[in-house]
Formats: structure tokens, C-alpha cells, sequence
């Protein structure tokens, strides 16, 4: 596949550039001469003579010197077997030329038409490329004196550059062409190469005097030519010399009203016809300055177009706003544009009043920042945070089921300096109902399809926008299934976030697994789906920057919730990486290796899917054969690969999307073969795809906070230091008499709290639910932790402190005058010790009885372990009101709670076996299983407590009752083994009862 060079979008032409390298512009440019010369006079006189002897000349000439070429009459077969003659030859030139003459005569007429109107591109004649580029130069060099205005008629605005950006083609048609015409078109292209020449230096003057006086200037949006699309990021490149700077021509015209009636809300939503006020120093053609201001600019544009700039310049006071991105303009297949926003609901802007909020805090103190890497990429967060999450619960479950009996009941290590700062940041970022919704529409988008037996679109980008869902497909596929809604255009597929609310989970593949964040453009966050992308996706930059945004890339692949099975092969970067999803990520050594990877895989794909009869990943992986479900591999590859590795590269590319391979692959050049889509990103967090009309703010994953991330991981794996010494509870509190707290909150079970009045007001939930998080980590909660606990759309900081004046003034202060709430030395609110709950008593009664005063003596033990079980009065909050507590679901509390009450209810029926006391130990147990029905720990100590009794039929109708809460899936082994040897008929007496 060809290269795409950025380069070649972008960049300016100078004098000094020759054809082959100079860059195009995509949208042709005007030449705006503001005073008319002599010259111009002589140029346009030589432009009418010209156009006169092609238009007039040519067919007078050829009635009078050939006369009629065709016959008078029908032809006979005799005359169409007489012998040819120099007579008959020349009368077939002549049709020739006639012919030529006509498409020639046409593109004269649709030039001037277009140059007369003042609006839109002229349309195309068919096959006429070098005649209607000389008909345009010719028309505009006319009217360069001509009343009509060229700098808003684009089609006369090329002067000098062909339909492929030069215009050497009209000299070598010119060349070929016999007679007469040849040298008349000969030399009108020469005489247009010199106009074009003069013009671009009229353009240059008429650029710096625009900007010596600060003219206003305005510019109006052309209509699509082809697959090019204006957008505000081409018209700032053309004329202000740098696309960054799109944002100074929104800010410029937002809101302002348009001759259509419509309003420019979002730089990205431009409609031909729309005028642009332009900033003071834009130059070059295609701009007009205020007509009433400047005489000439006056004659240069019709009145109808005089009046609607004359109009919208009156609507200048007008609301500033943020600015947006430009509209992608896209090169080949695979093109990504901003989608259409609806306008935001209340709700949606509390939720972006989230995003905006967090960042604010950070100017306190250094040491109370958070990674904002972090915070603002909540897909990437939410699925860090995840991940985290049920390592620890497989580390929790492993411990507790595992042979090694010391590990019970275990704590996670609690994070300390970068890593509680990353773990807090993960918890301010999040978004898990983002991740959720987006799993839970794509998967119903996939049933839905599957069930009207249609195919999946190909997917190239996802765009979350406020709250709104919206697919870039890569070709229009027709009406959606509803909910879902046509969008901009017929390549967008629109869900909102209310309707998106409404799916429920569905027993489908995954269909879009390889979609990745890679940044946002203000409130919108861009998904790039590396699986769909017809080639490689190169990333230039500097080496460091290049490697923040592989790692996380590849993060959030190995950790997203919207994926089933995926492999993700990391090359030249991310050996570390690999502990936060070591089934999905794999790292190789080296390019050789790569190669030879997907050499043979990429065959291997091929087969299978010719065997299947499929002609993609996407029809394989859901529809009919849905079960096959073709798991995407993404390599990621961050070295450099030589100019061989990379033509391998480009060649297993080529066929990739077909495949459910994708390519990213960095490069310090940007010159990659095989690059469908080219990025680069900058040293100050930018990606720029100028190629697609993107600027975006870059997710990254830098080194400092990768290391961090992955050191939360590495202390969660079940695996390490399976021996280690148990872990103390992170609180501990004096569970004597004389240890009788201030005020005591009661958790396990409904929530109620003694020692404080029940504050009054609204306020009063986000009280409790405040105490509630912060007597859940007795270590500390950072302040931004528990705003985005409380409110997870987001709140401002002023209300936000003020909930916690009120907390601490509700709580008060201990005898001794110390505040019962404080902040400690990283900025972390901490409760004081004289505030206890039942779950740190809980906690603190089985460690004493277990590692403390109880292990010396069996009274002080059973005592202990009693009055443990006693507290267990249910779940966590469990009248917790709905909706609230949401942040429950970041917490392991929910893993942990279950696993301690079980290793109570077990320490308290060993206590009573050592005596015989089977009853009392049964007793304990059932209690236990209150709390922990799923332990099988205590099910199977049941079951040797009841064995214990003597009583067979017992035990007989204890197994009975496993086996049916077991159902389909059986007893598991242990249990069955264990009954095996207590009962060794227990499968008779199961069936006798069943």
C-alpha cells in the first residue's frame, strides 16, 4: 500500500519546490488581486484573444478550411469498403478536434457559470482533466479585471495548479494535440503559466498588506469536492500557516448566525455557503475583506454575497466559547471525523462538569496532586481499576482456599507514595458506566444484527460524546437497528445515552474488540478500532512521548471490558507490562521474531476463515457461527523497524483487517511503508492526524505512573509470597471495656451510628455515606476520592469543601479538643481513633483471638471469636438506598467481608470440637453461612460437625441439600471426596431422597 505522507497534506509550497515533491492542497486556492494594473489588463486582453480563437476561432476555421467531415447521407456498404484516402484520414481528424472543441466549449461554460455564480466548485466535464484546467485559466485570468469575485469562486482560484496540484499536464496535452489547436493550446498555457506566476505574487502582497492594516477579512466555506470535505483545520493551514491555529477561527464565529439560519456550535460542523471571519494576519486567496470597508473587495463579490457578509458582520458580539476539532478530511478508505453532538442535557454537563472539575485541584499542594493521566482517561481507569480489583479478590479466594491456612482472612497491602497516589487516581478517573454502556450497546448492536440475519458494519472509530455513543462506519450500511440512529451522515450510527441505558447484558461476542482510547477533542473521546484499520498505524514523536502512549494503548487493550479473548504482542517496549493481564499481553524480543509470528498466524487465518466460508473476522464472530468467536490480535511495536522488516510489515498489513490483525508501529521519521494512517505525537500531549482533521489531547501512560500502576498489580498477585506472614489489619481498636469509642457506626448489617444526632437537611445521606468511605479506609481518603465517590458526575470544589466543614462539625472533636476529622501529612482525610465501626472490632477481635491475647488462652479465644460472630448482623449497608454507595462496587470489602465472617464461624467450630460440642459448633457455622453461603470451607466443616453428631440421617439430608444447591454444575471436588469418606453411601441416600 502506498505511503501517506503527512507531509504532503500539510505543508506550504515555496517558490523552490518542484512538482514532484511540492505539497497539494486539497481545496484549490483563489488569487485575490486587490488593485487592477495595466498588466492585469494586458493579461486578461491575451486571456479573451485566446479563449476567442479556441472557442471561435477553432470551429471557423474549420467550417471554411475542412468544410463538413461526416457524410451528407447514410453510409452504403460501398462506402464503407472504398479504399482510404489522405481525404478520408484528414476528415477523421477533424471529428477529432470537433470533438475536442466541445469538451473543451463545455468547460468554458462551466467555469464561467461557476466563476459567475459565486458559489460552490465547478462541476467536473468527464475526461476533460488539462482542457477544463485551461478553460479555468484562461476564465480566470479574464476576470482578474472582471467584476465577478475570484476569491469565492474556488474553481477559478487554481492558477497555476492542475487537478493533481500542477499544471504540466495542460502543457503535454497541449503538446500531443496536432495542428493548428496544438499551438494555440500551447500557447495559452503558456501565457496561463505566466499569469499564474504573477498571481501568486499579487496573492503574497495582498496577504501583507491585509495584514499591515488588520482588514477584516471573511471566508466562505466551499462545498465537498470528491472526498474532500472543508474543514477549519485546512483553512487555518492555507491561510494563517498552521492548522493548530483552526481554534482562533472558531472562537471568531461561534454561535454567530449563518445565511442559512444555522448557528457554527462545533468547529468540526461546518456547512458549504457559511462565512468565516477571518484573524487580522490570514493571507492568500479564497478571502474578501468587508465590502463596504474596501471599494475593490466590493467589486470582487456579487451583491447577493456582499449582503449576507454585510449581515454576519453585524452579528460579531456574539458568546465566546472552547474550541473544537476540524472536521476530518481523510485520505483513501479509512478516514475519521468528529460526529455530529447532539446538545448536552442537564445531566450530561454534570458529568462533563466532572471531567473539567478534577484537574482544578491540583493547584494545592504537589504532594495532594494526583496522576492526571489517570484521571483523564476513565475507560482506561475503569478497566485498570477492574483488573486491580479482581486480583486482589483472586488473591483473597486463592488464600482462603489454598492449603496455606496462615494466609486467612488477608488484607491487600495498603499502597503507599506513588502507588496510593496512582490507586487514588484510578478511583477519581473512573467511569465503569461508561465501560458498561459501551460493552452493553456494542454487544446489543451485534445481537440485534445477528438477529435481522444482517452483517456487522466495519467499524473504523467510536466517538463518546457527551454521554452519546457514536460509530464511524467505513462505508454507509444502511438504517440501523433501533434504538440506534442514522447520524451526521450515512457513515454514522448514533446511540444516546438514555437508550443506551436500556440494554441489557446478552450473551454475544464481543464485535469491536479492538477499539483503544486514544485522546479526546474537548467533550468528545475518541476510539480508534486498530482491528478495522486497512494497514498499519504508524506513531512518530519523540522516543519517550511514543512510549507513553504505547503503554496505554496497551493498558487499556489488556484491560477494557468491552473485549472477550484477545492477544496483544508487545515488541521493543512493555516487558513489565505484562503482570496486569498476563492471558492477553505478550511480549517478544525482538522484530525477527514478530515477523515470523504473523507470517505463519496470518496464514493460519486465511485458512481457517476460507474453511469457514467467512469472509471476515466480523461475520465469524457473531451471526450464525458466533461460537467461533475470533479473538483479535494487535501488536504493538514501538522500535523502529528497518526499511526490510518494514515492507515485510506493510505486506502482512495489507490483509490484516480482514483478519482481526491490527498494526501500531512507531517510527521516528514518520516514513513507514504501509502506513494507512499516520500520527504523530508532540512533547506537549498532542496527537495530530493531519491526514484525518485531528488534533487531539493524547491518553498517555507515562513512565513514572506505568510503574506505579504496575507495582499496585505485582503486590496483588495471588502468587507472590504464597508463605508470607499474615498481614495485620491497616486499624486496630482496643476491644476491652475501657476502649469504648466516641462515636461507633454499625455496617455490617443496617447501617446506624451511635454517639452522633442524625444531622438535618439534604445533606443528611451524604453524611453518612461520607463517614461510611472514610471508615472503610482507616488509611486515608484524598479529598478528590471521595468528591468523585459522592458524586460521580462531578462537582465543583466549592461544594465539595463545604460538605466537608459540615462533616467535620458534625463529627466534633475528642476531649482533648483534636478535631475527630483532620487531613494527614499527603493531604489524606483521616478519621480520629475515637471513631470506630463494627467491621474494625470485627476485624480487631479475630486478629486478638487468633494472633493475640487469645492464642495463649482457649477461654479468651472462644470468648473473642463469640462476640465476633454476634456482629455479624448481614450484609455490608445492607439498607443502603439505591443508587448510592456506588463506589461499593471499586471496593474488595464485598470479597473480604464474607472470607473474614467464614474464618470466624471456622476458628469458633474448631474451638467447640476440641470439646466435643458439635452442636455448638454446627451452631456457629450456620451462622457463618448467613453471611458466607458460597464458602465451601464451611460447608464442608458442616459436614464433619454433623458427622461428628453420630446422626447418619442427618448428614445423609445435609448431603442431599448440597447436591440440590450444587444443581447442574455438581458438588465440588473436595466436598465430594470429603463425603466419600464421611458417607461413603451418600450417593444412593442423595438418590433415594431425590
Amino acid at each position: 500500500m502506498p505511503r501517506r505522507s503527512t507531509s504532503s497534506s500539510t505543508g506550504r509550497s515555496t517558490g523552490n519546490s518542484t512538482a514532484s515533491n511540492a505539497p497539494r492542497n486539497r481545496t484549490p486556492q483563489a488569487v485575490r488581486v486587490r488593485r487592477r494594473s495595466f498588466g492585469d489588463f494586458v493579461k486578461a486582453f491575451f486571456a479573451f484573444v485566446a479563449l476567442l480563437v479556441l472557442v471561435v476561432g477553432v470551429p471557423g476555421a474549420l467550417a471554411v478550411l475542412i468544410g463538413w467531415p461526416l457524410p451528407h447521407g447514410a453510409p452504403s456498404l460501398d462506402w464503407l469498403q472504398r479504399e482510404i484516402t489522405v481525404d478520408t484520414f484528414l476528415r477523421i481528424l477533424t471529428v477529432i478536434v470537433w470533438l475536442a472543441w466541445a469538451q473543451f466549449t463545455a468547460c468554458v461554460l462551466v467555469e464561467v457559470k461557476a466563476a459567475l455564480s459565486g458559489v460552490g466548485v465547478p462541476g467536473r466535464v468527464p475526461g476533460a482533466g488539462p482542457s477544463q484546467l485551461l478553460a479555468r485559466q484562461l476564465v480566470a485570468a479574464l476576470l482578474l479585471v472582471g467584476a465577478t469575485a475570484a476569491s469565492l469562486t474556488p474553481g477559478l482560484s487554481n492558477l497555476g495548479h492542475s487537478l493533481e496540484g500542477n499544471h504540466k499536464p495542460t502543457v503535454a496535452a497541449a503538446q500531443a494535440t496536432p495542428g493548428i489547436l496544438a499551438q494555440q493550446q500551447e500557447q495559452a498555457a503558456s501565457t496561463a503559466a505566466a499569469l499564474a506566476e504573477q498571481a501568486s505574487h499579487a496573492q503574497a502582497d495582498a496577504g501583507h498588506n491585509a495584514k499591515q492594516h488588520g482588514d477584516t477579512k471573511y471566508y466562505r466555506i466551499q462545498p465537498p469536492e470528491g472526498r474532500h470535505h472543508d474543514s477549519l483545520w485546512e483553512i487555518a493551514q492555507r491561510h494563517l500557516g498552521d492548522g493548530r491555529r483552526y481554534k482562533e477561527i472558531y472562537e471568531l464565529n461561534k454561535d454567530r448566525i449563518q445565511p442559512d439560519g444555522s448557528r457554527l456550535s462545533e468547529a468540526s460542523l461546518i456547512r458549504p455557503g457559511w462565512i468565516m471571519e477571518m484573524p487580522g494576519d490570514a493571507h492568500g486567496g479564497e478571502l474578501v475583506e468587508m465590502p463596504d470597508a474596501n471599494a475593490n473587495a466590493s467589486a470582487h463579490v456579487s451583491p447577493g454575497v456582499q449582503q449576507q457578509i454585510h449581515d454576519y458582520a453585524k452579528s460579531g458580539d456574539h458568546a465566546q466559547g472552547g474550541g473544537s476539532q476540524a472536521q476530518g478530511g481523510g485520505h483513501g478508505g479509512a478516514q475519521v471525523s468528529v460526529p455530529q453532538q447532539r446538545p448536552a442535557s442537564d445531566g450530561d454537563r454534570q458529568h462533563a462538569g466532572a471531567q473539567h472539575t478534577a484537574p482544578a485541584a491540583t493547584g494545592e499542594s504537589s504532594a495532594f496532586g494526583l496522576p492526571q493521566a489517570l484521571i483523564g482517561a476513565p475507560l482506561l481507569a475503569a478497566g485498570l481499576l477492574g483488573a486491580l480489583g479482581r486480583r486482589r479478590r483472586q488473591a483473597l479466594w486463592q488464600s482462603a482456599l489454598g492449603a496455606v491456612g496462615g494466609r486467612r482472612g488477608m488484607e491487600p497491602p495498603t499502597p503507599t507514595g506513588d502507588a496510593a497516589d496512582v490507586q487514588d487516581a484510578l478511583l477519581v478517573g473512573a467511569d465503569p458506566d461508561g465501560v458498561r454502556l459501551l460493552d452493553r450497546s456494542l454487544r446489543g448492536l451485534a445481537a440485534q444484527l445477528a438477529g435481522e440475519s444482517r452483517a456487522l458494519p466495519t467499524v473504523y472509530a467510536a466517538w463518546l460524546s457527551n454521554g452519546d455513543l457514536h460509530l464511524q462506519l467505513a462505508q454507509p450500511a444502511g438504517k440501523p437497528p433501533a434504538p440506534w440512529q442514522l447520524g451526521q451522515d450515512q457513515t454514522f450510527w448514533m446511540l444516546a445515552r438514555t437508550d443506551a441505558e436500556r440494554y441489557d447484558d446478552v450473551d454475544t461476542a464481543a464485535p469491536y474488540p479492538g477499539l483503544v482510547s486514544l485522546g479526546t477533542m474537548d467533550d468528545s473521546r475518541l476510539l480508534l478500532n486498530l482491528e478495522s484499520v486497512p494497514g498499519i498505524v504508524s506513531l512518530s514523536g519523540r522516543e519517550a512521548d511514543r512510549a507513553a502512549v504505547f503503554a496505554s494503548v496497551a493498558a487499556e487493550l489488556a484491560t477494557n471490558g468491552w473485549s472477550d479473548r484477545m492477544t496483544i504482542t508487545l515488541v521493543g517496549f512493555g516487558e513489565d507490562l505484562t503482570p496486569l493481564a498476563p492471558n492477553r499481553l505478550r511480549h517478544l524480543d525482538g522484530i525477527d521474531d514478530l515477523i515470523e509470528t504473523m507470517e505463519a498466524e496470518t496464514r493460519q487465518r486465511r485458512g481457517a476463515l476460507g474453511a469457514a466460508g467467512h469472509d471476515s473476522v466480523l461475520t465469524g464472530r457473531t451471526g450464525p457461527a458466533q461460537h467461533t468467536r475470533w479473538a483479535p490480535h494487535l501488536v504493538l511495536l514501538a522500535a523502529q523497524p528497518s526499511a526490510e522488516n518494514a515492507v515485510k510489515l506493510a505486506e502482512l498489513a495489507s490483509d490484516a483487517s480482514r483478519l482481526g490483525i491490527g498494526y501500531l508501529v512507531g517510527t521516528e521519521t514518520g516514513d513507514l511503508p504501509g502506513a494507512a494512517w499516520e500520527m504523530e505525537i508532540t512533547g506537549a500531549g498532542k496527537l495530530l492526524a493531519p491526514l484525518l482533521g485531528l488534533e487531539l489531547d493524547a491518553q498517555m501512560l507515562p513512565l513514572a505512573t506505568q510503574r506505579a500502576v504496575v507495582e499496585l498489580f505485582v503486590e496483588a498477585d495471588p502468587e507472590r509470597d504464597p508463605q508470607g506472614p499474615t498481614p495485620t489489619p491497616p486499624f486496630l481498636v482496643d476491644v476491652s471495656e475501657q476502649g469504648r469509642p466516641a462515636v461507633y457506626a454499625r455496617l455490617v448489617g443496617p447501617y446506624e451510628i451511635i454517639g452522633l444526632d442524625t444531622p438535618d437537611g439534604d445533606r443528611s445521606a451524604l453524611l453518612h455515606e461520607a463517614l461510611a468511605l472514610l471508615l472503610l479506609h482507616r488509611e486515608g481518603v484524598h479529598p478528590r476520592v471521595l468528591s468523585s465517590a459522592l458524586w460521580p458526575r462531578g462537582v465543583t470544589e466549592d461544594v465539595r469543601d463545604a460538605l466537608l466543614e459540615r462533616l467535620a462539625d458534625w463529627l466534633g472533636a475528642d476531649p482533648d479538643g483534636s478535631p475527630r476529622l483532620s487531613a494527614d501529612a499527603t493531604g489524606r482525610l483521616v478519621l480520629a481513633k475515637s471513631v470506630v465501626s463494627d467491621l474494625d472490632v470485627l476485624r480487631s477481635l479475630y486478629h486478638e483471638a487468633t494472633q493475640g491475647k487469645g492464642v495463649d488462652s482457649r477461654a479468651v479465644r472462644g470468648r473473642l471469636l463469640t462476640d465476633a460472630l454476634v456482629l455479624v448482623r448481614g450484609p455490608l449497608l445492607a439498607d443502603r438506598p439505591e443508587g448510592r454507595y456506588r463506589w461499593l462496587t471499586h471496593e474488595i470489602i464485598d470479597a473480604q467481608l464474607p472470607l473474614l465472617v467464614a474464618d470466624i464461624g471456622l476458628a469458633l467450630s474448631a474451638f467447640h470440637l476440641e470439646k466435643n460440642r458439635a452442636e455448638k459448633a454446627i451452631e456457629a457455622l450456620n451462622a457463618a453461612l448467613n453471611s458466607a453461603p458460597a464458602d465451601e470451607r464451611l460447608w464442608n466443616e458442616l459436614l464433619r460437625a454433623t458427622h461428628a453428631t453420630g446422626d447418619e440421617a442427618r448428614l445423609q439430608a445435609l448431603a442431599a441439600d448440597l447436591v440440590n444447591r450444587s444443581g447442574a454444575r455438581g458438588l465440588p471436588p473436595r466436598t465430594e471426596a470429603l463425603l466419600d469418606e464421611l458417607l461413603p453411601s451418600w450417593r444412593s441416600g442423595v438418590a433415594a431422597v431425590g
